[in-house]
């Protein structure tokens, strides 16, 4: 079963695929928000490309476990990608994954510029695995 993994966020959408054992997540581009239409349009060709059948979106819930404005944010966008994709969407806990990503790039010696492109990538990437280890273990 392949799975899309999603960091959801106003500017820009990372965006990572299972392999199709569903053990490990990859990075796919990053998807840079423009219009409505246009986002949709790069989903829905990432989940007819790689035949998705399920989505895993980062829920950013607070440190204290409560839902905050960026969560209402999430619903609606995991609403539409229910009702326009007709995938199960399940949202995980994702508190500090972006955080973890940029410590996972500094740590790697990865300058800036290039850090601020790769981050949503790789916090999707985290999400999506947290994801897979939790439903193998």
């Amino acid at each position: 079963m392949r799975i899309l993994g999603l960091d959801y966020g106003e500017k820009r959408i990372g965006v990572a695929i299972c392999d199709e054992l569903g053990f490990t997540a990859q990075g796919l581009p990053t998807i840079i928000r423009k219009t409505k239409k246009h986002d949709w349009e790069i989903l829905g060709s990432l989940i007819r490309d790689y035949k998705v059948e399920k989505i895993v979106i980062g829920y950013p819930v607070r440190l204290d476990g409560s839902e905050g404005i960026q969560c209402e944010k999430v619903n609606r966008f995991t609403a539409i990608l229910e009702a326009t994709f007709f995938l199960p969407v399940v949202k995980w806990p994702e508190t500090l994954s972006t955080k973890e990503a940029e410590e996972i790039l500094i740590n790697s010696g990865i300058r800036w510029e290039k850090r601020k492109k790769m981050v949503d990538k790789l916090a999707a990437c985290l999400i999506l695995q947290g994801y897979l280890d939790s439903i193998t273990k």
